[in-house]
């Protein structure tokens, strides 16, 4: 079968059809990035004393509200109007 012949017969499918058959194609044909993200070695880093004080410090700071909202960073960055 040739690209052609698979055209035609995608033409033929109806819309949950070809919902189905392009999501097969996805999987069968992914992402060259993904394919390598996915492939890739996890690097585990060894968390030391000193970051994990920094993380405790970090997540009192936002459990007692001290957070930067979501906007203020946009703004910083002017990502927003």
């Amino acid at each position: 079968m040739d690209r052609q012949q698979a055209h035609q017969l995608l033409d033929r499918l109806g819309p949950e059809q070809f919902t189905a058959v392009a999501q097969l194609l996805e999987i069968l044909a992914p992402e060259p990035l993904l394919v390598s993200l996915s492939r890739a070695a996890v690097e585990e880093e060894e968390i030391t004393a000193e970051t994990a004080a920094a993380l405790d410090r970090s997540r009192d700071s936002l459990a007692r509200g001290e957070g930067v909202p979501h906007e203020e960073i946009l703004r910083e960055f002017g990502l927003t109007n």
